[in-house]
């Protein structure tokens, strides 16, 4: 919990994640005292301070830093899975040079907390794909999982080392209605929705019976902020948490969604991304978060599909 005088950098605050967390960290803390960045500023004007952040110029920011009295930094800034497979050297570099700059900052006592997302593809081909275990095998087979892999044990290394507080969570494919999705392999699982109310009908890029650990993004939001707010001393991990909501297959959301839109229709046409769903796990186990700092997932397939279903509806219609 932030104190008197301590204020939140968010970087990376236009995308999927960064627009909700920073709306309710605001809501928790005031707006005066989130700072969102990103490359542009964001469509819709809020009263939160906005910052211009390249999030590979450690001098920038570290200006914004000093600037605002930045205690706190959400570094979510990052080339996701499926379009850094098409951009490789860039992808690592924008994922690990802007972690580094965030850690020094820690290491130097610049800020007193740092928050960074890992991901389900830190695991690979090798790993056990039904319910993954907090520790095992790992060997990513996309540059966005290697730099994940790596990243986490940098912040560990920097937490051991520096005394760095550094926390992390493997997030699983994201669901929300308030963004367009962001270039991961998961992203079918958001597509799915617009197209379902938007033309009655959807292409897959992933095959039918593909299970991959989702969740939504009000469950991600709430785990993000409560690893954050959790005792030190609670935080036994200092890599990335593995976290866990629900599992389902294209086949399993499209049958749901029928539910509420009967003449809806799914097709199948798997391409580039199938090879890289195949090497992710099915399914999830996160005792470790449940256990250290009280993990709970509120929502299931059914509620899940139900509220993209209603707010995308009411979207379209103001």
């Amino acid at each position: 919990m932030l104190t008197k005088n301590e204020k939140i950098l968010i970087i990376g605050a236009g995308g999927q994640i960064g627009i909700e967390l920073t709306a309710e960290l605001s809501k928790i803390y005031g707006h005066k005292n989130v700072v969102p960045s990103d490359l542009k500023a964001p469509a819709v004007i809020t009263e939160n301070p906005f910052e211009i952040l390249d999030a590979l110029d450690g001098k920038a920011l570290f200006e914004i830093v000093k600037k605002h009295g930045i205690t706190h930094v959400y570094h979510l800034a990052a080339m996701l899975s499926a379009t850094g497979e098409q951009n490789p050297m860039f992808a690592w570099k924008l994922n690990m040079e802007s972690l580094f700059h965030v850690l020094d900052l820690g290491k130097e006592k610049h800020i007193k907390q740092i928050y960074w997302p890992s991901s389900i593809a830190v695991f690979g081909p090798t790993t056990p794909r039904e319910n993954t275990p907090q520790y095992t095998v790992m060997e990513p087979s996309t540059i966005y999982g290697i730099s994940k892999q790596a990243g986490e044990r940098w912040c560990e290394w920097y937490f051991k080392k520096h005394g760095v507080d550094t926390r992390s969570i493997r997030y699983p494919g994201l669901i929300g209605w308030k963004s367009a999705p962001g270039g991961g392999t998961t992203d079918y699982a958001v597509h799915i929705f617009h197209e379902a109310l938007k033309k009655g009908n959807y292409e897959s890029f992933l095959s039918e019976n593909t299970a991959l650990p989702m969740m939504h993004m009000e469950d991600a939001i709430r785990a993000t902020i409560e690893i954050m707010h959790a005792p030190s001393e609670n935080i036994k991990i200092r890599g990335a948490y593995n976290l866990s909501g629900i599992s389902f297959s294209p086949k399993d959301i499209a049958a749901e969604i029928k539910k509420h839109i009967p003449d809806f229709t799914i097709s199948y046409k798997p391409d580039f991304r199938q090879a890289i769903a195949d090497s992710w796990p099915k399914s999830i186990n996160d005792a470790d978060a449940r256990k250290d700092w009280g993990w709970k997932e509120h929502y299931d397939l059914p509620k899940l599909v139900e509220n993209m279903l209603v707010n995308l509806k009411n979207l379209k219609t103001v």
